[in-house]
C-alpha cells in the first residue's frame, strides 16, 4: 500500500470546519463524521495516483476517528477560543478559498496549445544558435583571478589550478569544466565573454559576476541543440499560467482601493 497516514493528515487538515454536513460515515461521542469529508480525502487520494482498496478506505475512516476525538478534546479544553487560534483558523481559510480561486481561474482562463508553441519558439530564439564548452575558475576577488590568469598564460594547468583554487563547488572538481550550456544559460557577462573567445584561449581579463570573478576558457563550440518541444512544454505552460496569475494580481490591485495604516 503506498499511500500513508501523512497524506490522510494533511487532506484532513485542509478541509474547512463547514465541511462536515451531511452523510454520516462513523459517529464519535455522538458526532457525526461526514461522507462528504470522506469523499474529499479519496478524491485527493485518487488525484496522486494512489488506488482507494478495502485497507486504504478503513485507514482513512480510523485516521477521520482519531482526528475527530482529538477535535473533541481540543473544542472541549477551550482551545478553539483562543485568540491565535482563531488568527490561523481565518489564515487557513483565506488560504484555502484562495487556492480554490486560483484553481478554478486557471481552468476557465487555460494556456491554449497556440501560446504555448510561440513560447517555445521564443525559448528556441533565446536560446541562441551555439553552444559553448567551457571551464573557469571562481575567485573572490578580481586580484586572484588576475594572478591566475598570469600563471596560466605562463603554462600553468587550468584543471589543476581550478581544483586546487576554484570557489565553485559545482565545477571544481572536474577541473572547472562546465559542460555544454547556451548564452541564455549563463549570466550575461559570463556568456558574452565565453561567445567571443577562440577555442582553447583564457579571457584576458577577469570577468565579475554576482557570483565574483571568474577566469574563463573556452574548450569548444557546436551547433545549439535545445530540448525538444515535448520535453519544455510543461515548464513553459506553468510560465504561462504564472504570467496570466501575475497579470490577473494586477488588475484586481489597480482597480482596488487600498490603504496601508501601519
Amino acid at each position: 500500500m503506498k499511500f500513508t497516514q501523512t497524506l490522510i493528515a494533511a487532506a484532513i487538515l485542509s478541509l474547512a470546519p463547514s465541511a462536515f454536513a451531511a452523510d454520516a460515515i462513523a459517529m464519535v461521542n455522538g458526532k457525526q463524521i461526514k461522507q462528504s469529508v470522506y469523499d474529499v480525502i479519496t478524491k485527493d487520494i485518487t488525484a496522486s495516483g494512489q488506488k482507494i482498496d478495502d485497507n486504504t478506505k478503513n485507514a482513512i475512516i480510523n485516521e477521520l476517528v482519531s482526528s475527530e476525538l482529538v477535535y473533541q478534546e481540543a473544542q472541549r479544553l477551550g482551545l478553539d477560543k483562543q485568540p491565535d487560534f482563531l488568527v490561523r483558523e481565518e489564515l487557513g481559510r483565506r488560504k484555502l478559498l484562495t487556492n480554490v480561486f486560483l484553481q478554478d481561474y486557471l481552468k476557465k482562463n487555460p494556456v491554449s496549445d497556440a501560446d504555448t508553441k510561440a513560447a517555445y519558439e521564443q525559448y528556441k530564439k533565446a536560446y541562441g544558435d551555439k553552444e559553448y564548452n567551457a571551464r573557469h575558475i571562481l575567485v573572490k576577488t578580481e586580484a586572484e583571478a588576475k594572478d591566475f590568469i598570469a600563471q596560466l598564460n605562463k603554462g600553468a594547468d587550468f584543471a589543476k589550478l581550478a581544483k586546487e583554487k576554484s570557489l565553485d563547488p559545482g565545477s571544481k572538481d572536474k577541473g572547472g569544466d562546465l559542460g555544454w550550456f547556451s548564452p541564455a544559460s549563463m549570466v550575461k557577462p559570463f556568456s558574452d565573454v565565453a561567445a567571443n573567445l577562440q577555442k582553447g584561449t583564457i579571457s584576458a581579463s577577469p570577468v565579475q559576476t554576482q557570483f565574483g570573478w571568474h577566469v574563463i576558457k573556452l574548450i569548444d563550440t557546436r551547433p545549439a541543440q535545445p530540448l525538444a518541444y515535448e520535453k519544455v512544454k510543461d515548464g513553459l505552460q506553468k510560465n504561462l499560467q504564472q504570467r496570466q496569475l501575475e497579470k490577473m494580481m494586477s488588475e484586481l490591485r489597480s482597480k482596488a482601493k487600498i490603504d496601508i495604516t501601519k
